[in-house]
């Protein structure tokens, strides 16, 4: 396999016979006729591609004594310095990670950034690293506008689509002052890794491998289908085609047939390693894309030079003659036989050159060494999920206080009146409420998933939204989890408050790395510097009379509650959703906060509690000017006393659907002469641990009700954390069975009931 070693000895190899023209070039002459690639930028590229190449051998030879952790380099892809060149400075890049190059060049764009230091500083983890801080290798810059990504599957690309979208939407980042926190205590840092001139357009790149991933695929097709609609995105993709996906080859001609085959992208290509043809052919694709507001894909061919990372032994499954192939292809090689023949260099100059840089990137390489790693998981996690409830509640505030001045466009609802004026409002109508002064009262908030605006959702939470509003602000995607979650990561990275809707929760699996892997990193992975506001709404849940079945009564939560820093909501009544909507709106636009907001279906229309007719489930709304006074921040608890004015006997901890149940089986309990409490956790994520232990200890015997399943359930974090205080009582479990939700009645037989519930609660009582 290429080593090191021969990267070095080929490229002083192959300059030593070469002979310059006998009279220098005018280095702002183009070095090929026909080319718009100069002398003198072709010079300042090369020394990028000189960068990133050294720095790939540094991170071999950190490697190799254990101090460095990470080893899937560039060399092969240096091309792509000519991607950066044909760019302004300010175009968001979400790069590939053998984009090195394009980093690299970037950085020579912008006075007082130092790409060696930065990426050594990846390389060794080092707690100083300027975007990640030591947590991952990664290539991210808030001044570059570089956004950090860890794809390697094309993860970031519906995240591309979604930012090229907020482009198009607002040209310039909206500071939220309906919201206030822009005005209140806002980083001065995010805004500007956010803040995008009128032109920008995105850029992102990907591994030929990626054409084939569902991730990728979903991107593309949203690109077209916006495209297909007349909606412009100003998006450029940039394929890097070395033709291997780590060891799997891509089939020949396959890669360019499936790019030119998406409809709405306007394809070009060009041989990567010719630094002349990659430049006229970035710069003829960014033109199109900045000048139409449209998305194209540029393919450029490259190779791979020593493998797909450090431990990789290419000779596995991969011919001599193939290897040697890509290594006649070095793209150094042929930048520096470019500049030569072109006689802005010598080969003695160049030389010179390769060996200065590489002294240079060895130097810094010691010097990084010696600073400090990240020391305690308090340090680790500082960026994950930050909480500022004190600014969160003033947001609040702030939205309220535009509302109060707000009242003719506010009461354009539905009902033709202001919703504190419409007397009890179901679930659903909450909802809709809230969404709809979040329309009014916060800029560059969105609604939008399958179905929301022309039908006004499934179960009509969304109905009337996009009348009132108009399709810019309300408006219907395609039907694709995938996209429509990263096109709020995006739209929240530019600038907006996003709130899509996933139409059940058994779909959101369809999609949950975006959540996992690209939604929650974010703040991780940049210290920070950049965020993707979140207020996912989804429904979801069991209990549904007449209609279900796996995919509609779906009751598995156990993949968001492992997410860190995820913020999980499930309102149980109408008059606990609107401030804990509001709570979550606030949070995504004061702390980048990742929110999901879980809203049990079989409660949407529910009005009555005890009997038919009572109304004891609906709920007032409350007034813009007592939205502080009801504020609910997030992890804190509803608890609930007996009817009958005993709670003495029993806490019951529950959540969601199993708050009805709870209540009415503790008004049956009251009958008997038995005091029942109920807890309602109302955040999954964080769960209200103090609430939980003091209102256990209270009673001193818990029952958990928990409509989850057993194996993965909200449950088991309930009785953890009562085992992680000491708590001394007695404490059983009821949940739903390990099974998928049946159609029709049998979905009873494996959801919790009320019957369950009175015998958990006498059988605590008889021990």
């Amino acid at each position: 396999m290429t080593t090191p070693q021969d990267l070095d000895e080929r490229f002083h190899a192959e300059l030593a016979p070469l002979t310059p023209p006998e009279s220098p070039t005018d280095p702002d002459e183009p070095v090929r006729a026909g080319s718009g690639l100069t002398g003198a930028l072709a010079r300042d590229l090369f020394r990028a591609q000189l960068t990133s190449r050294h720095l790939d051998l540094a991170a071999r030879w950190l490697r190799s004594f254990d101090e460095g952790f990470y080893t899937i380099g560039s060399a092969g892809h240096e091309g792509n310095a000519a991607v950066a060149a044909a760019l302004n400075p300010g175009d968001p890049a979400l790069l590939h990670y053998r984009s090195g190059a394009f980093y690299c060049t970037r950085a020579g764009q912008v006075p007082g950034t130092d790409p060696m230091r930065d990426v050594l500083r990846g390389l060794v983890a080092s707690a100083n690293e300027p975007i990640a801080g030591g947590r991952h290798k990664v290539f991210g810059s808030a001044d570059l506008r570089i956004i950090p990504t860890t794809s390697t599957v094309g993860s970031h690309l519906p995240r591309a689509v979604g930012l090229a979208y907020a482009i198009r939407a607002h040209a310039r980042l909206i500071n939220s002052d309906g919201g206030a926190e822009a005005a209140d205590g806002g980083d001065d840092r995010e805004r500007r890794a956010s803040d995008y001139a009128p032109d920008a357009i995105v850029v992102a790149s990907f591994g030929d491998a990626t054409v084939n991933h569902a991730t990728a695929t979903a991107a593309l097709n949203t690109a077209g289908w916006f495209d297909h609609r007349g909606e412009k995105l100003p998006l450029l993709l940039v394929c890097e085609d070395n033709g291997l996906g780590i060891s799997v080859a891509s089939p020949e001609g396959w890669v360019p047939a499936v790019l030119q085959s998406r409809p709405g992208l306007t394809y070009f290509e060009a041989d990567g390693c010719d630094l002349a043809a990659a430049y006229d052919a970035a710069a003829e694709a960014a033109a199109f894309v900045r000048t139409e507001r449209r998305p194209a894909v540029l393919r450029l061919t490259m190779v791979r030079l020593m493998g797909h990372a450090g431990a990789d032994a290419e000779v596995a499954y991969r011919t001599p003659a193939q290897i040697a192939a890509d290594l006649g292809r070095d793209p150094l090689v042929a930048s520096a036989k470019l500049l030569v023949a072109a006689g802005v260099a010598t080969p003695d100059e160049l030389r010179a050159q390769y060996d200065q840089v590489g002294w240079e990137v060895r130097r810094i390489a010691e010097e990084v060494l010696a600073e400090p790693k990240l020391a305690s998981a308090a340090e680790i996690t500082a960026p994950l999920a930050p909480r500022r409830p004190v600014r969160v509640a003033r947001a609040i505030g702030a939205s309220a206080a535009v509302l109060e001045g707000a009242g003719e466009e506010r009461a354009r609802g539905s009902v033709g009146k202001l919703p504190e004026q419409a007397g009890g409002l179901t679930l659903a109508q909450t909802i809709n409420s809230v969404l709809a002064d979040a329309l009014i009262s916060v800029e560059g908030a969105v609604v939008f998933g399958e179905d929301v605006a022309v039908k006004g959702g499934v179960y009509g939470v969304t109905k009337g939204l996009r009348d009132r509003f108009g399709a810019a602000r309300v408006f219907d995607t395609l039907l694709d989890e995938t996209s429509i979650i990263g096109l709020g990561l995006g739209a929240g990275l530019g600038g907006m408050v996003p709130v899509p809707e996933v139409q059940y929760l058994a779909y959101l699996h369809n999609a949950l790395d975006q959540l996992r892997g690209e939604a929650a990193t974010m703040q991780f992975f940049s210290v920070g510097a950049f965020r993707n506001p979140l207020v996912l709404r989804i429904a979801g849940l069991g209990y549904q009379q007449g209609f279900g079945g796996h995919f509609h009564n779906d009751n598995a939560l156990a993949a968001l509650r492992d997410i860190p820093g995820l913020v999980v909501a499930v309102p149980a009544r109408a008059e606990d959703a609107g401030p804990m909507l509001r709570t979550c709106l606030a949070a995504a636009q004061v702390d980048g906060s990742v929110c999901v907001f879980l809203e049990p279906i079989a409660l949407y229309h529910t009005k009555d509690l005890y009997e038919d007719g009572d109304g004891l489930w609906l709920g007032e709304y409350d007034p813009p000017a007592e939205w502080t006074t009801r504020h609910v921040p997030i992890g804190r608890a509803r608890v609930y006393p007996g009817p009958a004015g005993s709670s003495d006997d029993v806490t019951i901890i529950t959540f969601g659907n199993g708050v009805r149940l709870s209540l009415r089986a503790a008004a049956r309990l009251a009958d008997e002469g038995i005091g029942c409490r109920v807890l309602d956790l109302r955040w999954i994520g964080p769960l209200p641990v103090a609430d939980i232990i003091r209102e256990s200890a209270a009673t001193g015997r818990v029952l958990v009700v928990d409509e989850t399943r057993r194996s993965g359930g909200v449950g088991e974090g309930v009785l953890a954390a009562l085992v992680d205080a000491g708590y001394v009582g007695v404490a059983r479990r009821i949940a739903a069975v390990d099974s998928f939700i049946p159609l029709g009645p049998a979905a009873r037989h494996v959801l919790v009931s009320e019957e369950q519930i009175l015998q958990g609660v006498r059988s605590l009582l008889a021990r």
